[in-house]
């Protein structure tokens, strides 16, 4: 029997750098990946939602 999810939760954590200057050109080449690695996983979400809705 096929189960049937009617809820999808998802939560993140965000975490804001001291700003001691360490590593300040890495942390922000850093959040440009994370933050494209992000957006790629958003798009692959909604494209499955997407998917679903029109069945």
């Amino acid at each position: 029997m096929p189960i049937e999810i009617r809820e999808l939760v998802i939560k993140a954590t965000v975490a804001q750098s001291d700003g001691n200057g360490q590593g300040g050109s890495n942390n922000g080449n850093n959040a440009d990946a994370k933050e494209a690695d992000v957006n790629l996983i958003v798009e692959k979400v909604l494209a499955i939602l997407k998917e679903k809705a029109e069945r």
